[in-house]
Order: structure tokens, then sequence, then C-alpha cells
């Protein structure tokens, strides 16, 4: 039996943050990826969460301008 497998089409978008850097929950919650605290530390824990290519489990990493988060399908850039 074949089984066919479709591709999800990746998100790009950039987002601006006006400080110096982002935590990477409170970045998930921003963007309404997490509705709370516990699920974006859920996400990450679970290494749904990759940053600049390689997965994240620290929920408290600084996320600066040039890194790029990639979770699910969408990848943001943080400028």
């Amino acid at each position: 039996m074949k089984i066919k497998v479709k591709k999800a089409e990746t998100k790009t978008e950039e987002v601006k943050i006006s400080t110096e850097f982002i935590r990477l929950d409170s970045f998930l919650k921003f963007k309404g990826i997490a509705m709370t605290g516990g699920e974006a530390k859920a996400f990450i824990q679970d290494g749904i969460v990759k940053v600049n290519g390689e997965v994240c489990t620290a929920r408290g990493r600084k996320l600066r301008p040039g890194d790029v988060v990639r979770v699910f399908s969408a990848e943001y850039n943080i400028i």
C-alpha cells in the first residue's frame, strides 16, 4: 500500500521586537502559538520548537534580532 504525503508549505513571518531580547516562552505566547505559559513550556520540552535550526528545550532562551524560530510549519525571523 502506498501512502501519499503532502508536505505543508512553510509560512515565513518577520517579527519585530522593540527590546534587546524576548524569552522563547514569551515569544510563543506573544505570537499566539501557545495560549498559556504551561502550553508554551510543553511545546518547548516536547522538542516542537527549533531556534536557528536546532531543537531548543530551554524555555528561557533569549531570542535576539537575527534568530529564526520554527514551530510546526511556520518560521519566524526576529528583527
